[in-house]
């Protein structure tokens, strides 16, 4: 079965085909020819997947899904949250935002904080979403080369290494995006026998 997934993020393709495993081809914007600058102006990460997965099926009338994950850390409130990609500016790198994140948490001693993911499907013209959280610490310092975003400074719950020392496939086995992605699998399953 072929799913395109609203995202030309190679990251996110790598991570979303190797937790889809063969059954289901993850087709993305570019394998269809869309290099539109897709809205993604909601006010949380249900509405961006939301406003990605309908906007591609309204162009294309194609089964799609999309994504929209934030890191909410509790002394900040919740932010980054929705504005994770571009936390530190419109047209700063993972870099920034990651500086920009360890200034803001320097003096603060509570670290708690949590990867979240939602997933927008759109089948037969019908929408259903699936979440997936994992709980962390936000760590003092860059610890790790895999991954991308802010895996190298966030320390999963039960695990003493950051997202960023895990392989591919230890991550995806507790990822956010993992689990998020495991119930829309699961959902497709059941609709697909």
């Amino acid at each position: 079965m072929e799913l395109i997934f609203a995202s030309n993020n190679r990251h996110k393709l790598e991570e979303i085909q190797s937790a889809a495993g063969e059954r289901y081809k993850i087709v993305s914007l570019a394998d269809i020819s869309c290099y539109d600058d897709i809205p993604e102006d909601q006010p949380d990460l249900l509405g961006n997947a939301l406003q990605k997965a309908h906007y591609v099926y309204e162009k294309y009338r194609k089964d799609c899904f999309s994504d929209d994950t934030g890191l909410e850390i509790e002394v900040l409130d919740g932010r980054p949250g929705v504005y994770s990609a571009r936390y530190a500016g419109e047209q700063c790198s993972f870099e920034d935002n990651i500086n920009k994140v360890l200034n803001e948490m320097r003096h603060h001693s509570n670290r708690k904080a949590c990867f979240r993911t939602v997933i927008a499907l759109i089948l037969n013209g019908k929408e259903y979403t699936f979440e997936g959280r994992v709980d962390g610490t936000i760590l003092r310092s860059r610890q790790g080369s895999e991954g991308f975003g802010y895996d190298p400074v966030f320390l999963p719950d039960g695990y003493a290494v950051s997202f960023a020392e895990m392989t591919m496939e230890a991550k995806n086995a507790v990822s956010h995006r993992a689990k998020a992605l495991h119930k829309l699998i699961a959902f497709l399953n059941t609709q697909h026998g």
